[in-house]
């Protein structure tokens, strides 16, 4: 609590007044709020502590709680979003469940009509708390203002702690107007809460050494939880220390360096070939804070299916849940790394595994078609990685190809600088999660690389990184179609076009088929991306020809505020690698 007497009053309070306080308690900065009837006194208070604390005014619900969202993933701390009750509650649904699958430590706090109204079906009423139910880490709903200091204090505790994730308080209008005297030290009462973080056993952690002793063809497979707890620098130690080769999940990208040697890059159904090929082969699997993703393994039975396999993860549920582990641990990932540097010794014959891990890098390369004269989305992402090495950089992304050719072509060497909606995949992800980096990062690089039908979802955020100063750099590979989809439709359903061309109904590409040409172009680009972006006060271009390319990323990323490029690129393109759903890697699609 960094900030714990800042503003602090002893007297009677409001329980809007006691609820905005605690967030000042919990050290947030910035949170994002968009006002309705319900949530005005919660507003009110916020403009009395603004010495203290950030409001930033989203366009809409589900862009403050992705802006959040940003925040929370790209500092570790807890994001904050506040909205109205009814519809402004149920707008924040999509992004509370998105934090619930990728373990975001979120408060999303709602108003809500006076109890004495609660289950009348009042005017813009929802029992947000039942709907929320399966999607949040856990829930409140306020009936009592005496009771919000303790609240308060065990949704930040509950949020954070153990596997982290959403909780929601939805405030009704009168426990805001009510007040009380307030006891600030209050104890929590959570007695069906473990509080203490699971511990790896020493017994534990020498088995996991003696397998990697012992080990011949072992390969690291680091995720998300890596980063959730602080564990990069000891995952990277790890690596130093054994010589192992280290493959990534989406969510786990950049917590190994991704231009190292011993990197494998992404594994999955879009990962590096060299990744997946070398986990099919490897004798020992060490599975770092992951829970074996149906994206990850494909067909679960034939993955790793030669290997032994030691699964690390601080959720017990997640342990033996999708994929049986011959050494199991429930722990916090960053104290079994400790506990096993101390001990571990490099593996006794792993000179030709890991000859043999790089030679599968040199043959199987991600690779893109470098003779077309036009500009392809890979080459689009290569080249502002290149120009972005040396700077402070941050990416957001939407969902869909774009999303999967960012996390194979842009090198990210440090964690919490790549954020995907990766558990529930949600378009409109991208450019709402960059205005929170950027909140949280003033002075870094925040790139959001998107596509036009996920950028299209919540492109009213333009607005906001506008009026509040806020300068994301969106590259937007615009081929106008929901490429992802498409993809899906040239493989496996004969490239017939099933809405999922963006553009007007009656032109000829609605019904084009995708395979039969290597690189087109729709003729008609639908809508004008740059003249939306000008209207909304952001700097905007376009450019189409490869020689303008890096000229045209320069001035984006040299513009002082918000700016939209436009690149023009094929949609015939796929993503690949590529392992079909279901299928195993030995039906990976290369080409």
């Amino acid at each position: 609590m960094a900030n714990s007497q800042l503003g602090r009053t002893t007297k009677v309070m409001t329980g809007a007044d006691i609820l905005v306080q605690s967030l000042v308690d919990h050290g947030v900065e910035v949170l994002f709020a968009y006002p309705g009837g319900c949530s005005m006194p919660m507003h009110q208070s916020l403009t009395r502590y603004s010495k203290y604390l950030r409001t930033i005014l989203p366009r809409h619900e589900q862009g403050g709680a992705f802006a959040a969202q940003g925040y929370s993933r790209s500092t570790g701390k807890p994001g904050v979003v506040m909205a109205t009750s009814g519809p402004g509650a149920t707008n924040l649904v999509t992004a509370i469940a998105d934090a619930k699958l990728d373990s975001i430590p979120l408060i999303a706090i709602t108003g809500q009509v006076p109890t004495r109204a609660i289950g009348t079906d009042a005017f813009q009423e929802t029992p947000i708390i039942e709907v929320c139910r399966g999607i949040t880490k856990h829930h409140y709903l306020v009936t009592r203002v005496d009771d919000l200091p303790r609240i308060m204090k065990e949704a930040f505790h509950i949020a954070t702690t153990g596997r982290p994730g959403p909780v929601i308080i939805d405030m009704p209008k009168d426990v805001q107007l009510d007040r009380c005297e307030v006891d600030w030290d209050v104890p929590m009462n959570l007695p069906g809460y473990r509080v203490t973080r699971p511990l790896a056993r020493d017994e534990q952690i020498r088995q996991v050494a003696a397998a990697i002793k012992h080990a011949k063809r072992p390969v690291i497979y680091a995720g998300g939880g890596i980063i959730s707890s602080e564990a990069s620098e000891e995952l990277r130690e790890l690596v130093r220390l054994t010589g192992i080769p280290i493959t990534m999940t989406v969510m786990g990208l950049g917590v190994y360096p991704g231009d190292a040697d011993l990197s494998l890059d992404m594994l999955g159904m879009h990962g590096s070939a060299y990744a997946n090929y070398a986990v099919r082969d490897c004798d020992l699997l060490i599975a770092l804070g992951v829970r074996f993703d149906d994206r990850v393994t494909g067909r679960v039975e034939t993955f790793a299916k030669h290997a032994k396999i030691v699964h690390i993860d601080i959720d017990a549920s997640e342990i033996n849940k999708n994929k049986t582990a011959h050494i199991p641990i429930c722990s916090d990932v960053k104290y079994a790394l400790q506990r096993l540097n101390a001990i571990v010794e490099a593996p006794e014959d792993m000179v030709a595994w890991v000859k043999h891990c790089k030679e599968l890098k040199e043959k199987y390369p991600f690779h893109y078609d470098q003779n077309f004269d036009g500009i392809v989305q890979q080459h689009a992402i290569q080249a502002l990685s290149d120009l972005t090495a040396d700077r402070e950089t941050y990416v957001t992304v939407g969902v869909g190809q774009h999303q999967m050719w960012a996390a194979q072509f842009f090198k990210f060497r440090k964690p919490r600088t790549w954020l995907s909606s990766s558990g529930l995949g949600t378009m409109g992800f991208g450019l709402p999660s960059a205005m929170g980096v950027q909140a949280a990062h003033p002075n870094a690089v925040v790139i959001d690389i998107d596509g036009d039908g996920s950028f299209q979802m919540n492109i009213q955020e333009l607005a906001t990184c506008h009026c509040e100063k806020l300068p994301v750099k969106v590259l937007l590979l615009n081929n106008q179609h929901l490429g992802m989809v498409v993809q899906w439709e040239d493989r496996f359903m004969g490239s017939n076009r099933a809405h999922t061309y963006l553009g007007p109904i009656d032109h000829e590409e609605a019904s084009g088929t995708g395979c039969s040409v290597r690189h087109s172009y729709v003729q008609s680009r639908y809508p004008d991306f740059v003249q939306i972006a000008k209207g909304y006060g952001c700097g905007a271009a376009t450019v189409r020809r490869k020689g303008d390319l890096v000229g045209a990323l320069e001035e984006m990323l040299a513009y002082p505020g918000p700016f939209v490029l436009d690149v023009e690129v094929p949609y015939q393109e796929h993503v690949l690698p590529m392992i079909p759903s279901g299928m195993s890697v030995d039906e990976m699609i290369l080409e």
